[in-house]
């Protein structure tokens, strides 16, 4: 070790060392010692240095793949998504191209049908112009002949007046005075007969003018009125949210079902129909009751007796509402006035009442637009005959009330409530119940037929149509002579085709009047049925 050492500050020379061998070996011992010490430390130190930097970087190089394993995984997704969306943007584009053709071929159909509508009518209004035009000169052509016939009998008459004469005078011995007294008498009876042929022809005439005019009145009265016609039927349908409310509708051991039955009178039907159930019942108006009380129950999900009975009640009072602005709607389209309000609620309630699948509504505000159209035509009074034919139906309403015929009920109404005898009348009488004795009268009961016939207002189920037609033709076929029977028009004209050898002109006058009223007994149908007999000759030669 080193001894006697000397402050810093003092010159080195000044230093005297006195170090023994032994000293000097082990101060460099001890050098060499901490310079092991150091270069280990230092050596230490790099490969500390070198493994935290080892470590750092597969730290990164870890960090580095994560990223890019979050990043190819999030670019995966992002292709499946886009793909999803690809598909999804692919189906729509195929619903909404299906949709637009759908809706392009509806359209071309509706336009297709117009077409073939306007068609037809003009093929009719063609008819009709011809069948004028055929009658026209078939009434000339008559008128021609009559006066060519007028014009040769008398000079028929004036040469044998004087052929008489002078037979006369020549074989009687009688003087001109004589002879021209005994001639007059005689052309006086023949004159006579012949001015009753032509009275009755002109009766006839004016019979045949009579009807196509009336036959015009009832055409132009169709064309201008157009009313929707609808099929009622004694079901409805309310659908569900889901079908555990069926067992919420029964309640337990039925009491909501019994509750609800009970309050309405209507029968509940909960069978397999998914999300739906049946209302049934004959009353329209306890139907349509059922109905919405049914729907309120629904919408606010407490079903239990007591909720049932409050939102029944509420179904009737907003039922009777709606009645009350059904028939408030019903005389403002007609243009009636001053009607006492149970009148009005009573139309209200022929909205819900149906006749062979016809609403009763819909079909007295086309009588009374009919009627009166038809009066304004024929110069009678326009507003009566729109007023009873609005009303004329009004029994229907209380029909499952009160017995009786309904034309009878209504007129018993009306005549309670204030409308004047005329219209207690045509309602009355528009059913044959009482004799018609008013131009109305008779208006309301051809408007009643006209919208009743008008074909598609009422239905039948196809097996009864198809026995009809049946029926039809073979009553036609079983009058002798008849050849062939068709039946067309839906039934509404049947045309017989007769052999021409055995049944002549005047005998198919006959037939045709025959087939009529078997028509009229045997069978029962809507509106009325024309019957045209055909006789046919035809001579076919060929030229060789």
């Amino acid at each position: 070790m080193c001894k006697h050492i000397r402050p810093a500050s003092e010159d080195i020379d000044n230093y005297s060392l006195t170090y023994t061998k032994s000293e000097v070996v082990q101060m460099l011992d001890a050098l060499s010692d901490i310079e092991v010490v150091v270069i280990g430390a230092s050596g230490l130190i790099v490969v500390g240095v070198l493994v935290l930097y080892g470590i750092s970087v597969s730290r990164l190089r870890r960090q580095v793949q994560a990223v890019n394993d979050e990043a190819q995984r999030q670019v995966a997704e992002a292709e499946k998504q886009l793909e999803t969306e690809r598909r999804e943007m692919k189906i729509a584009a195929k619903e909404q191209r299906l949709k637009v053709r759908l809706e392009l071929e509806e359209e071309l159909q509706t336009q297709r049908e117009e077409v073939e509508n306007t068609k037809k009518r003009l093929e009719r209004r063609e008819d009709n112009l011809e069948e004028r035009k055929l009658d026209t000169e078939k009434h000339a052509q008559r008128l021609r002949e009559r006066e060519e016939q007028i014009v040769q009998r008398q000079t028929e008459l004036e040469a044998l007046l004087n052929d008489q004469q002078e037979e006369l005078e020549r074989i009687a011995a009688m003087d001109r005075a004589e002879a021209r007294e005994y001639l007059m008498q005689q052309v006086e009876e023949e004159i006579r007969e012949e001015c009753i042929r032509f009275i009755r022809r002109r009766e006839q005439q004016a019979r045949d003018q009579a009807d196509r005019e009336a036959a015009q009145i009832v055409v132009q009265a169709i064309q201008r009125c157009a009313v929707d016609h609808t099929a009622e039927t004694t079901v409805s349908v309310v659908p569900l949210p889901d079908d555990d409310m069926k067992g919420r509708i029964i309640g337990r051991e039925g009491r909501n079902i019994r509750a609800f039955e009970n309050l309405t009178g209507i029968d509940l039907i909960v069978d397999d129909t998914p999300e739906a159930v049946v209302i049934s019942g004959f009353d329209p108006v306890r139907r349509e009751i059922a109905r919405i009380a049914l729907q309120y129950l629904i919408a606010d999900g407490r079903i239990h007796p007591g909720r049932i009975e409050e939102m029944v009640d509420k179904a009737r009072k907003t039922v009777d509402e709606h009645i009350r602005e059904l028939g408030e709607q019903a005389a403002f389209d007609t243009g009636v006035t001053g009607l006492h309000p149970e009148l009005i609620r009573l139309l209200g309630k022929l909205h819900f009442r149906t006749s062979f699948g016809q609403n009763v509504l819909k079909h007295s505000v086309e009588v009374s637009y009919l009627a009166g159209m038809m009066a304004a035509e024929t110069g009678t009074r326009v507003a009566m005959a729109r007023r009873a034919g609005l009303l004329h139906d009004l029994g229907k309403a209380v029909d499952y009330e009160r017995d009786g015929p309904h034309a009878l009920i209504g007129a018993d109404i009306a005549r309670t409530r204030g409308e004047r005898p005329e219209i207690e009348h045509a309602i009355a009488a528009h059913h044959d119940d009482v004799e018609i004795e008013s131009v109305e009268a008779a208006l309301v009961q051809a408007a009643d037929a006209i919208s009743a016939a008008r074909p598609g207002a009422r239905r039948e189920t196809l097996e009864a149509y198809l026995k009809r037609l049946e029926t039809l033709e073979e009553t036609a076929i079983s009058f002798d002579g008849v050849e062939k029977v068709y039946a067309i028009q839906a039934g509404r004209e049947i045309r017989v085709l007769v052999k021409p050898d055995r049944i002549d002109d005047l005998a198919s006058r006959r037939l045709a009047k025959k087939i009529a009223g078997r028509i009229e007994s045997d069978m029962d149908y809507p509106g009325q049925i024309r019957v045209t007999v055909i006789r046919e000759t035809r001579a076919i030669e060929y030229a060789q």
